[in-house]
């Protein structure tokens, strides 16, 4: 009974401290966001944050895994919406580059994340991401959609190149008039795969 109250009040203080950092560094920046301010806002200590996380780095992990489910619950509805698999990838990677006109995917996924973790491209969200585009790549191989490729090397570039788009109108200086461009590079680039023109 005891141990389950006191796992619920971890759950609960991990929660707290997950969804106060989200906010920080949405508004603030990574670099700017105060620990102490942050912990000191949900009630709890500094001790907390480091049972928790180790550090603030590893928050931000936290914060990064939940926001990538979010999106990736996000792209799978648009994928599955489509009247086809090939429009559902077109239209999955298109809503990702999108997404970096979200001011915290923007600050946070796109900006603050990468230079503080690492490339994004090694993160373990992108990689389940890369897993389902490697699986729609061979469904199209098989269907005759897309040209028999190496589905890993197709997958791979196709997702890099959603990415970089998205890298891209996150540091732009106008990022709504950069998103049309990486947008259509992105389709065009995509439809290099077909077996024949849709």
């Amino acid at each position: 009974m005891i141990e389950g109250k006191r796992a619920a009040a971890m759950a609960e203080n991990r929660a707290k401290l997950i969804r106060a950092a989200r906010k920080a560094f949405a508004t603030q920046g990574y670099a700017e966001a105060s620990m102490d301010e942050l912990t000191a806002s949900v009630g709890l200590t500094r001790g907390a944050l480091y049972h928790n996380f180790e550090d603030k780095k590893g928050l931000l992990w936290a914060v990064v895994a939940q926001i990538d489910g979010e999106m990736a619950e996000r792209l799978r509805a648009i994928r599955e919406q489509a009247p086809t698999l090939w429009q559902g990838l077109l239209a999955e990677g298109s809503a990702y580059i999108e997404m970096a006109l979200d001011p915290e995917i923007q600050r946070i996924m796109l900006l603050d994340g990468p230079a503080v973790l690492g490339d994004p491209s090694k993160w373990p969200g992108e990689n389940a991401c890369l897993d389902i585009t490697m699986r729609t790549i061979r469904s199209l191989i098989d269907e005759k959609v897309v040209k028999p490729l190496d589905v890993e090397a197709a997958g791979r570039l196709l997702n890099g190149a959603a990415l970089s788009a998205a890298l891209w109108v996150a540091a732009a200086d106008d990022p709504k008039v950069v998103l049309n461009k990486a947008v259509d590079a992105f389709r065009a680039l995509a439809s290099g795969l077909l077996l024949k023109p849709v």
